[in-house]
């Protein structure tokens, strides 16, 4: 019998020649000319052979031999698009995009500045592979090792759903109405009928009916963004619809790379009608991004978490040099003067003042805020003459410089200088804060009384810290939400949590700290379509339909205007459930299923079809059509897919304050850049705060940044912006995807070089809180001293606790700004090369092999 060649052991073998003899006795030259003789022969048909019956892979169907289902993408990654859905029986065989055919007078390829196309981007045409992925949760699971440990076993829904229930009134009786914290967040189970929700999703009415739950105030992505605009502007619907852009001569892209984070459907399409139409473009940002690129901007780089200071130099010479609006000022603003300040408050610090040093005898001057920001005192002159001068111009101050220690002065300084070149309400201009355009109508699910019941409210992550040291802990450490009962200051006595539409676990910050807390609690419970990290350490799994499953209707996540109907395209995979059928069926459980929703029997777990129809029709008849002027039925708008408002002229918010002299919705009635609200606090100890605000914007030092003496012991800061390639967690696991980009810490060629450090090496990036091993990126599109590393990887510990995976929020600071904002991006630490492991397996196998033409010096 003769012995075959391994191919691959050839490269290890003498090499071959010609005169080599194999094993089975014929040498190289042999084997060559038969396998010549053998490729000859194929070329000539052999008698009497057969049609080959199987073929490797299936023959790809084609269009006519599919259906074609209208849906869109789930989500919360800044924008919300259409998705096509192509499917074979109850198979989808692939997804496509808007194309311009489906809305009402649409044809192909119909793409109009006022109907644009929705069309999707890598990740929602990727999302067939999240649908059918490994990682899908497809039946009830209980844990049965350790909390973290992944252990499972499959459990009946009569089973998980009876051990849930049974816990929730042990743990309400024992322990009192605040024992749960309602973790719900608009991670992809968000729609107007199933929305997982902080405020108010479907977990914070069922939880509120029941009596037991602690919610969390503080939105991870913008909450300083939203503190500033409800302070300055007295709501969040502060911003444009992004077809404004498309008339400005000037757009200031401040900690924004919408590249990667759109912040509305069709925002490149209308910043290229803006550069085409001459606008000059400015990126403020630590790194050089793709969309500095893209609009080949003007890049200042600027230190992380002192966006304040350099602002305030800007400030500063637009006052000094009279470049200011004052009508603009005098007229509908308070507080940026002494001028505009108002009669009760003649004593109190006006921003102006404040500016010049009045008060602690120290300018803002651009010298001052170039020692701060690290920005040239000269490009701070010039950047404040630009945008005073421009008209209009848009100063777009995205929320990523707010996710930092004390990120709501950032914010509010931008409204500021919003303000006083009087850019506020004018086609081009920008106020835009939290930059909600456009009002939808998101709520089709029973909306009453228990919609938003807490009985205490904290700081979203300040739950480990409760936890940790409970009862001892200061309602001000935990930003306790003031009450009128006798709940008010009470600190709550956590010992479960749920998550519904949320990856929190792997979201929040100092995870560390988070898996110590989580040991001590006696319920989690994880409501999601896929296991993510967050349910391996979860006790009880509940497997949720995703959107493809069920009927809904997608609102625009943050900007745009339009409704898209989601169709159940597929029936649920596995045990799958919807969010609604799992909270009705445990109201039912616990004594109030018909309250909690009315228009359903018991029997709704088994067919929920038509109820949820009944609330679709319900809430586009009465609230979409009846509201909003909507004269599409809803039977056409299901035939269709797709409803696209068509406004008589741009969205521009305040415009109607601005040209007819409608109120600000402030105390004031003004643009409060003093806040009559923080003045007139007394005791800051007694509000969800915690400690003093100033009522006017103003630079204050981070305790943790490249001006700190703490840079001595860790000498880089850290920031994790959000990549291209997934949603914060979300698609992480999607194989496609991270064949595109891999997980990498960015770091400067310079401090790269100095350190020994070149592309491709596996490093540490470590605090006192905890560690990350991650492969290195080195560029000089990076600023030195500052180190990148996008947020979302799904953790990975190995024996001795190090994430291997590349998870800043290991090394993050569970310490919330005053105002609620997350700390994400302060963080000083340290790098160097390491021997461990990054993530081995399947994360390294699907990497690009682009990544051997970069460039590493």
């Amino acid at each position: 019998m003769t012995e075959t060649i391994d191919p691959m052991a050839v490269g290890e073998a003498e090499p071959l020649t010609d005169t080599t003899m194999t094993t089975t006795g014929t040498t190289r030259r042999g084997l060559l000319e038969m396998a010549a003789a053998v490729a000859t022969t194929a070329l000539v048909p052999i008698a009497g052979a057969t049609k080959a019956a199987a073929f490797a892979y299936e023959p790809y169907p084609k269009d006519d031999e599919l259906e074609t289902v209208v849906t869109s993408c789930a989500h919360n990654c800044g924008s919300r698009h259409m998705l096509v859905a192509h499917k074979k029986g109850d198979v989808i065989v692939r997804l496509s995009s808007d194309d311009g055919r489906y809305q009402k007078d649409g044809h192909f390829g119909k793409d109009t500045e006022a109907e644009p196309q929705l069309r999707a981007c890598l990740r929602g045409r990727s999302y067939r592979s999240r649908l059918y992925s490994a990682e899908r949760l497809l039946y009830p699971m209980i844990r049965v090792g350790k909390r973290g440990e992944g252990k499972f076993r499959r459990a009946s829904w009569d089973e998980a759903l009876t051990l849930v229930a049974e816990k929730m009134v042990y743990l309400k009786n024992t322990f009192g109405p605040t024992a749960i914290v309602d973790q719900s967040y608009a991670g992809a189970s968000y729609g107007v009928l199933h929305k997982s929700d902080q405020i108010e999703g479907l977990l914070g009415r069922f939880l509120g009916m029941f009596g037991c739950r602690t919610s969390s105030w503080s939105v991870p992505s913008y909450q300083a963004t939203t503190f500033s605009s409800r302070m300055t502007f007295g709501t969040i619907e502060d911003g444009n619809e992004d077809d404004t852009y498309a008339h400005a001569k000037l757009i200031i892209m401040w900690g924004w790379n919408p590249a990667y984070t759109f912040h509305g459907g069709n925002t490149f399409y209308y910043m290229r009608m803006a550069k085409q139409r001459g606008c000059k473009f400015v990126v403020i940002d630590p790194q050089y991004t793709d969309s500095a690129s893209t609009y080949d901007a003007w890049w200042i780089p600027i230190r992380p978490n002192t966006d304040a200071a350099m602002m305030a130099g800007m400030a500063h010479v637009i006052f000094t040099e009279k470049l200011h609006d004052q009508a603009f000022i005098d007229k509908f603003t308070q507080g940026i003067d002494a001028g505009t300040m108002p009669d009760w408050a003649k004593d109190k610090e006006n921003f102006k003042d404040y500016i010049l040093g009045k008060y602690d005898k120290t300018p803002k001057t651009p010298q001052w805020a170039e020692k701060i920001c690290g920005v040239k005192a000269e490009d701070i002159i010039k950047l404040a003459r630009m945008y005073a001068g421009t008209k209009p111009a848009a100063l777009k101050a995205s929320w990523a410089p707010g996710r930092n220690a004390y990120g709501e002065q950032y914010n509010r300084m931008a409204a500021a200088l919003q303000a006083m070149t009087g850019n506020i309400g004018v086609l081009g201009g920008c106020a835009e804060g939290v930059g909600k355009g456009w009002h939808a109508e998101g709520v089709a699910y029973p909306y009453d009384q228990f919609s938003n019941v807490w009985y205490a409210s904290i700081k979203s992550d300040r739950w480990a810290h409760i936890v940790l040291n409970y009862p001892n802990v200061k309602r001000e450490e935990v930003g306790l939400w003031p009450r009128n009962d006798q709940l008010d200051g009470v600190i709550p006595n956590i010992k479960a949590i749920f998550w519904q539409g949320s990856d929190w676990f792997n979201q929040l910050t100092n995870i560390n700290k988070e898996i110590e807390a989580i040991k001590k609690l006696e319920l989690v419970v994880c409501m999601d379509s896929t296991i993510t990290p967050s349910g391996l350490w979860a006790d009880v799994l509940l497997p949720i339909a995703t959107h493809f499953e069920r009927h809904d209707v997608a609102l625009p996540w943050y900007k745009g205007h339009y409704y898209i109907h989601r169709p159940k395209v597929i029936e649920p995979l596995g045990e799958s459930k919807t969010d609604l059928q799992v909270f009705t069926e445990l109201a039912w459980r616990l004594g109030f299923g018909p309250a909690y929703n009315p228009k359903a029997s018991r029997a709704y777990f088994f067919e929920n079809d038509t109820v949820d129809e009944a609330y679709l029709r319900e809430w586009w008849e009465g609230k979409v059509m009846h509201h909003q002027g909507v004269t599409m039925s809803w039977d056409e708008f299901k035939k269709r897919g797709v409803y696209k408002f068509v406004f008589d002229k741009p969205q521009i918010a305040f415009r109607d304050q601005i040209e007819k002299g409608v109120p600000f919705q402030t105390p004031s009635g003004k643009i409060e850049i003093f806040s009559t609200t923080l003045a007139k606090i007394t005791d800051w100890k007694k509000t969800q705060y915690g400690t003093e605000i100033p009522a006017i914007p103003k630079w204050i030092e981070p305790w943790e940044s490249l001006i700190s003496p703490k840079t001595k012991e860790h000498p880089f800061h850290l920031v994790s912006p959000h990549p291209r390639w997934r949603t914060h967690s979300i698609f992480n696991n999607i194989a496609w995807l991270r064949e595109t980009y891999e997980q990498e810490v960015t770091i400067n060629a310079s401090d790269a070089k100095k350190l020994g450090i070149q592309t491709g090496d596996t490093v540490e990036v470590y605090n006192a809180r905890g560690k990350c091993v991650v492969p290195a990126y080195v560029t000089e599109r990076c600023m030195p001293g500052v180190l990148v590393l996008h947020e979302g990887a799904w953790m990975d510990l190995d024996e001795n606790g190090v994430d291997r995976s590349g998870n800043p929020d290991f090394l993050t600071l569970d310490e919330p700004s005053p105002a609620g904002a997350f700390a994400y991006n302060t963080v000083l630490c340290s790098i160097r090369k390491s021997e461990l492991v990054h993530k081995p397996g399947w994360d390294r196998l699907a990497v690009s092999r682009s990544a051997v033409f970069r460039r590493d010096q």
